[in-house]
């Protein structure tokens, strides 16, 4: 059944946390924004180069405009405002070192998501986020949790097709055995995306 996880569980990675006051004024207006762009991968680096996460190409902006981060690597794609083009980054470096728990992270359903990548674990197809959902593998009627190892990425149709039922007695199989989003996990993932830009892989394959 699907899960009413907060989408806005707080990440334990404070590299990416959204500012809490308003978005600055140098941002170009929304009209002047292609939102495709705006959503694009960006790698974040530590201090010390070591790479950390995987955020959009708005909220870098935001962490480059605070002085938070700087940029080390750049599209090849600008953001027009009235005034003036601005580069949009690939690569950004936090410029004061951040410490990183040696933890899973917050369990969310972007994370979920994010860990399983936006694919169905019964039907292994690939979906955007908003035509997914969350499944409890055991039913929260049989005394399922809401845990890392109990939920999956499921779209709606496999999602009522097993209803309030075991993947076994709905006749339908896991893709894959559901584990907590660890570190390793999240190079991995670093690791997929980068393979679309060249500029990434220095800093994912050592």
């Amino acid at each position: 059944m699907s899960a009413g996880l907060n989408e806005g569980v707080a990440s334990q990675d404070a590299a990416t946390a959204a500012p809490k006051d308003s978005q600055p004024h140098s941002l170009p207006p929304a009209h002047h924004r292609r939102p495709a762009i705006m959503q694009e991968p960006v790698l974040v680096l530590n201090a010390t180069f070591e790479p950390i996460n995987v955020t959009a190409v708005r909220r870098a902006m935001v962490l480059l405009i605070k002085g938070v981060a700087q940029a080390e690597e750049m599209n090849h794609s600008e953001i027009h405002s009235a005034r003036r083009a601005i580069r949009v980054p690939s690569v950004i470096r936090l410029l004061a070192y951040r410490h990183i728990p040696q933890q899973t992270r917050a369990l969310s359903r972007k994370n979920i998501l994010l860990r399983d990548r936006n694919t169905c674990q019964f039907c292994v197809r690939v979906f955007p986020a908003s035509e997914l959902t969350l499944d409890h593998v055991v039913p929260r009627s049989r005394g399922g949790r809401s845990s890392w190892e109990n939920l999956v990425a499921c779209c709606y149709q496999c999602n009522n097709r097993k209803g309030d039922r075991t993947p076994e007695e709905a006749g339908i199989k896991l893709a894959r055995k559901p584990r907590p989003f660890t570190l390793y996990t999240s190079r991995q993932l670093m690791r997929l995306i980068g393979h679309r830009d060249e500029k990434w892989r220095k800093y994912l394959f050592y």
